[in-house]
Formats: C-alpha cells, structure tokens, sequence
C-alpha cells in the first residue's frame, strides 16, 4: 500500500515535470499579480504593506486554480483513473496521493518565491516568516479542497469555470486565517496566534474530509 502510494505521487511529480506548464505558469501568474499591483496603487508604501500580506494570500489562491482542472482528467480521459480504481490502494488514499503531488507541483514553488514577492508589496521584514509558514499551514487545504472540486468536475471537458465557483467559497476561510495569521504578528501577538491554529485547523479538517468526498465523486463519474 505505502509503496504504491509513493508510486502515485512520483508519478504525478514527474508529470508535472514533464510538462512544466502547471507550476510554470502558476508562478508566472502569481508574480505578475503581485508585481503588478504596485503600479496599480501608485507609490504608497504604507497602503501597500498593510494590504501586501491579503493581496499574497489571494494571488496564490488564484494561482492555485489555474491546473486543478487536470487534477483528475488526464487520467479519466486516457483510462488510467479507471486503472487506478480497482487497484489494491484505496480510492480514498489515490484521491490523497494526487492531492499532495499536486501540492508538491504547484503551491511550494509559490511559497518559495512569495517572499521576494513580498518585497514588492513593502510587507515588513518581520512579517516574512508568518507569511511564509502561513501559506505553508494553510494552502494544503487549498489543494485538498480543490481536489473535492476537480473530482465533481472529471468528466467535463472544459469545467474550469465550474470548478472555480464551487471551490472558491470555500478557499474564503483559509484566505481569512492565513492573512490573520499574518496581522497577529504585526500587532505582536507571536508566531503561534489563532490566525495559524484555524488554518492549520482548516488544513487538518480538508486532510480528512477531502479524500472521501474526492473518492466518493469519482465514484460517481466512473459507475
């Protein structure tokens, strides 16, 4: 079970490598975002570094949707979800698996280039870690959740704008904690503030949730 489990997530990681096109062009989108945000607002260096640390959240949670559409597709449209169903690992665990190649593939690049992305947005020096641990806390629920959305979505050839409706609401809470997070440590309320808790709460409760209802959706695509 654990090894094809890690089997799943490899492959899913040299996919993405192969291709390129998801983290590529998730990074892409979330730097120019950010970067042209500034020139938006003009010269305020106040205004930018109060809003900086909401408008990083909201850039890699747009950033996060742009190839959670082919989360699950490529491998219902080429047979191989159908493969991976009747496998010995459980449904349940490949939805995880897929999930946290995902993640792996999409979101820790965001993470790694966010603080020089902050930078941009004058986001104080102090602020850096906390923006950076709560991204790291809070956009695995981003991506467990997403997946719920990719999995209700499989079937449809071109269900991005479907998908981006039905996860979206969702992805407002983690947005709220992760920015809150942020804005604890501004007001000198110390790293470990209710911000953080909630969104590690949020990432600890798509962790158990999400793969059911993934594996349960796609259940209902595949008959």
């Amino acid at each position: 079970m654990r090894a094809l489990f890690l089997a799943i997530v490899q492959r899913d990681l040299l996919l993405a490598a192969r291709l390129g096109a998801g983290a590529g062009l998730g990074v892409f989108f979330f730097a120019m975002t950010v970067t042209l945000l500034p020139f938006g607002l003009g010269p305020d260096l106040p205004l930018l570094s109060r809003i900086g640390p909401g408008m990083i959240w909201i850039a890699a949670t747009l950033a996060s949707l742009l190839a959670l559409d082919r989360l699950f597709q490529a491998d219902y449209e080429d047979g191989s979800l159908d493969q991976l169903a009747i496998a010995p690992l459980p449904l349940e665990l490949v939805v995880l698996a897929k999930a946290i190649a995902h993640w792996i593939a999409t979101a820790v690049p965001l993470i790694l280039v966010s603080p020089l992305l902050a930078l941009f947005l004058n986001v104080p020096a102090s602020s850096m870690p906390m923006l950076v641990l709560s991204l790291l806390v809070g956009t695995p629920a981003l991506n467990l959740l997403g997946a719920v959305g990719a999995a209700l979505t499989v079937s449809l050839r071109r269900g991005g704008l479907l998908l981006a409706v039905l996860v979206l609401p969702l992805y407002v809470p983690v947005v709220i904690f992760g920015v809150n997070a942020v804005a604890a440590v501004e007001a000198g309320q110390g790293m470990l503030n209710p911000g953080l808790l909630l969104g590690m709460g949020m990432s600890l409760f798509a962790l158990g949730i999400a793969p059911l209802a993934g594996a349960a959706a796609l259940r209902l695509h595949l008959g």
